[in-house]
């Protein structure tokens, strides 16, 4: 794996951890032309029957949450309508573990930081470009959290590779916005990817397609090119997926909130907004 300057030094990187154990707590509910805004758009996907199901993230419907992860447990019971995601009841019960959760966990093999580096909050995204859930809180999800939260500077982000969808394609489409990173373009790439994807397993990530996208944002195709064809970043997105399976990451999307007093959230699946709502403002009081 080449290094990447582009990655935070430790001179830049929050103090998330103490010699102390600490309690990490988790949410969990268990072609066309190209659009390379860098908002998420609307646009429609394909039926479910061209889509993977992942489990885990089926407790949107559910409306029932079962955490547990490192030095706590933590059971959420959510009132879930299509419009909205209340709290109900916690339960924490200590238990042990021999993993021990690092810095390196959460920073290595990542995408450039999104947002103010001094932000009290950090929000670490374990996802897969081909992912439905991944796809459905891009565009029902995000933009909210980077208006009111990101862009205030109470909150940034950073997104690391978790492939699930089996196939080239997303891993590829990883390689791909790591080669755009190459370029300082990799946000508006990510975005490109989401706003247009088509469904899982359909096609819409394949080379030619990936090696569109990057035309149409404007990249230096020779050296795109040369950084896909010698898949120059796959070991990085290989690491980035043993980073999460070191943090219990089982499902995409999966996302880690940390704040300055080393506390650590995991939220599981496509929340909708008033989730992610209530755990930044619970973290900023």
């Amino acid at each position: 794996m080449e290094p990447d300057s582009k990655l935070p030094s430790d001179d830049n990187i929050p103090s998330f951890f103490s010699n102390d154990d600490k309690n990490i707590e988790e949410l969990s509910h268990k072609k066309n032309d190209v659009d390379n805004s860098f908002k998420p758009t609307s646009k429609k996907s394909r039926g479910a029957s061209n889509r993977t199901v992942h489990w885990p993230s089926l407790g949107i419907g559910a409306g029932i949450a079962i955490a547990c992860i490192f030095c706590g447990v933590l059971l959420v019971n959510m009132i879930n309508t299509e419009s909205t995601q209340v709290l109900d009841e916690i339960i924490i019960n200590e238990i042990s573990t021999t993993k021990k959760p690092t810095i390196a966990s959460f920073y290595d093999n990542a995408s450039p930081i999104l947002g103010d580096l001094n932000a009290p909050l950090t929000m670490v995204e374990f996802g897969d470009y081909q992912c439905t859930f991944c796809k459905k809180f891009f565009s029902e999800t995000e933009e909210s959290i980077l208006t009111n939260y990101v862009e205030t500077g109470k909150v940034k982000i950073l997104f690391k590779d978790f492939i699930v969808v089996p196939g080239n394609d997303s891993v590829n489409a990883a390689n791909a916005a790591h080669c755009a990173n190459d370029q300082e373009m990799f946000w508006q790439y990510h975005s490109t990817l989401y706003n247009n994807w088509d469904g899982e397993g359909t096609g819409w990530a394949s080379s030619e397609q990936l090696h569109q996208f990057a035309s149409t944002l404007g990249l230096d195709m020779d050296k795109f090119s040369e950084c896909m064809s010698k898949s120059k970043w796959k070991e990085l997105v290989d690491s980035s997926k043993a980073d999460g399976r070191t943090l219990g990451v089982s499902a995409t999307p999966t996302f880690f909130i940390i704040d300055q007093n080393n506390k650590v959230l995991k939220i599981i699946g496509a929340q909708h907004y008033d989730v992610f709502q209530e755990v930044f403002d619970s973290l900023l009081e």
